[in-house]
């Protein structure tokens, strides 16, 4: 055989070699986007449906696959814990995030849930720079697609809260970015970066956050079309800073001066600033093209909703205008990923980190059953008991996430009996209004609550991090006062634990369930699709109704 036939025959035998190691890979989406819309009841899906495009929430409903069912498995509900539960499975009992503050217990320093005082910021010098993601104890399901592809993937987070892009990205994360407000710049730490990529750079360069508050919030359409909001002009919506009161239109640029740029975390327009950076990061970043050819991950959070939720509350025309606009700015998006990374080609989720309550005094103002628990005065009224039982100030440090943290320097120095302390501050809490359950952390398994609750108190209970008893409230209470505007939520009940969970493209079948899932069934079911290993602290199940066969 002469050297040219040799040469054919190699060349026959190379290609037969990479094209059979190409039809024996592993099947994978080229992108993986989770997209979770901080403070978003599940019933936003379908309360507002009537008003939606075909291209947003709908497209996710009539193409994806819906969990009509999940739950948040713990309390407290805040954000740093669910963004933490989606990606790693996990529980703060197990992760370790028990609150976006929390108290170590040993030492009763007060924590930050990515408070890290050992990096610098970049991209900023404020405080707000100094974040990373080491309080948070196990893998997330983005560590392991690191893993998987010995650190081929790219995984990226980014969301206006610090907490929402860091702790979804994970340990091993190529970048987090977050929202600084004094500068209305995009910034990051040294835990990822010495300096901001060029692309960030020039994005921030763009003064977006400016641009965008020169314009006045309008309703988008006209605002007697709003029917599923209440009046404008009510007694339960908090005002901006120089505001006189909380109605449309809101002179943005004017409420500039007095609010910073910060002021956009607060609009609708919070939300269009991050999904532009996302943009920006697909494009620049290269996600969903990546040349090892390799599954990239994004994790974008919209924290917008949240702020706006808070300020304004579930019912107000505020609440149905922005999530309006996030229908459309959603299309935009999803035809985006489409053009980018191919139809198909992604697999995307949409989920919550908690819901919301109605504003208490609304719900009474309707003759329904609510009210405020008075936090301050009730650590006041406990402490002057133990005081007076124990001889000694301030047993009590906080009520800090609905728990009681005791002071442990006090109760050693003195030789006080802590089951003594705890015993007393049960039968206390348990006659205030409000108040529907009080138990000892240790004793929850066994104490007089419903199942549902007593395992959700477990699940949230970490002994370094929690405090040593939970007070559960009753339904449409939480802490505050009348004098409270706005909403919050942070409770066992369904408007705060019953969140969306909407799958959409690569490996997802088209369908819903409304057997119960979990919000910690989301990164088990991320591993499944992706055939890789599951968080190292994971406690959910893959929702194999969803999965393609």
């Amino acid at each position: 055989m002469n050297i040219t036939k040799l040469r054919v025959v190699f060349l026959a035998i190379s290609l037969f070699s990479v094209q059979a190691n190409a039809q024996e890979s592993v099947p994978r989406p080229k992108l993986v986007v989770g997209l979770m819309v901080d403070q978003m009841r599940w019933d936003y899906l379908y309360r507002f449906y009537d008003r939606y495009g075909a291209g947003g929430f709908k497209r996710l409903l009539s193409e994806g696959f819906s969990c009509e069912n999940t739950y948040i498995p713990y309390v407290p509900t805040y954000t740093a814990i669910g963004h933490s539960t989606v990606y790693t499975g996990s529980v703060p009992a197990i992760h370790g995030i028990a609150g976006n503050d929390f108290i170590i217990q040993q030492t009763g320093q007060r924590m930050y849930c990515t408070q890290d005082d050992n990096v610098s910021g970049v991209g900023t010098d404020e405080a707000e720079g100094k974040q990373s993601p080491r309080n948070l104890l196990t893998s997330t399901i983005t560590d392991q697609l690191k893993l998987a592809t010995n650190f081929r993937s790219k995984v990226i987070g980014i969301a206006i809260k610090d907490r929402g892009g860091i702790l979804p990205a994970g340990h091993f994360a190529d970048a987090a970015y977050w929202f600084e407000g004094n500068s209305g710049n995009w910034v990051s730490s040294t835990f990822y970066m010495q300096e901001l990529p060029e692309w960030v750079q020039q994005f921030n360069a763009q003064k977006l956050a400016e641009k965008y508050l020169q314009q006045d919030w309008n309703t988008l359409y006209p605002i007697e079309t709003y029917e599923q909001s209440i009046e404008d002009d009510n007694a339960y919506e908090a005002t901006y800073r120089g505001e006189a009161s909380p109605v449309f239109p809101k002179r943005l640029a004017s409420l500039m001066k007095d609010n910073g740029l910060g002021l956009i975390r607060t609009t609708p327009f919070g939300n269009t600033l991050t999904l532009d950076l996302a943009k920006a990061a697909i494009a620049n970043e290269q996600l969903g093209r990546n040349p090892q050819r390799v599954t990239d991950f994004l994790c974008l959070s919209l924290s917008s909703t949240d702020y706006v939720g808070h300020q304004f509350s579930v019912n107000a025309i505020e609440i149905e205008d922005t999530y309006l606009r996030l229908d459309k700015e959603l299309e935009a998006f999803f035809a985006y990923l489409d053009e980018q990374v191919g139809p198909g080609e992604y697999t995307l989720f949409l989920t919550a980190d908690h819901g919301a309550s109605h504003n208490p005094l609304f719900f009474m103002d309707k003759r329904g059953n609510a009210g405020y628990f008075d936090e301050r005065n009730a650590l006041t009224g406990l402490n002057t008991l133990l005081s007076e039982k124990f001889g000694q100030e301030k047993i009590v440090r906080s009520l800090m996430n609905y728990q009681v943290h005791l002071n442990y320097e006090v109760i050693e120095a003195n030789d006080l009996d802590e089951e003594d302390i705890k015993e007393v501050a049960i039968k206390f809490l348990r006659t205030l209004d409000g108040v529907a359950f009080v138990t000892d952390m240790e004793k929850a398994g066994s104490s007089s609550i419903p199942a549902r609750i007593r395992e959700r108190i477990a699940n949230g209970y970490n002994p370094k991090r929690s405090g040593c008893i939970q007070i559960i409230l009753e339904p449409q209470w939480y802490s505050g006062s009348p004098r409270s505007r706005g909403t919050t939520h942070g409770t066992w009940a369904s408007y705060d634990a019953h969140i969306p969970l909407v799958w959409m493209g690569w490996g997802i079948k088209h369908g819903t369930t409304n057997r119960e899932t979990h919000m910690t069934d989301i990164a088990s079911t991320v591993a499944a699709l992706l055939h890789i290993e599951e968080p190292n602290g994971n406690i959910g199940n893959p929702v194999v109704e969803l999965l393609n066969d």
